[in-house]
């Protein structure tokens, strides 16, 4: 059985590693845009837990997911799983 690897983005949420496109933050207007623009077509999963918003994580099927924790954060927990290290939170 072959397993997907996941990345914890904060508050017991994780996402699949292999279905990640890109992490940006959401601060330009047109990555904004795109949030608002999404949340009208139902394509945003908000992971934030009530939280400000500090990473869009662009999905292969198109949908959005809006996390806590900053695109460095993530990144680093990205190269963590590369490396095989286990995460402590």
């Amino acid at each position: 059985m072959r397993t997907e690897p996941l990345i914890h983005v904060g508050f017991g949420n994780y996402i699949s590693l292999n279905r990640v496109i890109a992490i940006v933050t959401p601060g330009s207007a047109p990555i904004q845009r795109l949030v608002r623009d999404g949340k009208k077509k139902g394509i945003i999963k908000d992971i934030t837990q009530g939280r400000r918003t500090k990473a869009v994580v662009f999905m292969d099927d198109g949908s959005l997911m809006l996390a806590a924790i900053t695109p460095e954060a993530i990144a680093g927990r990205v190269r963590a799983t590369a490396r095989g290290a286990v995460e402590v939170e």
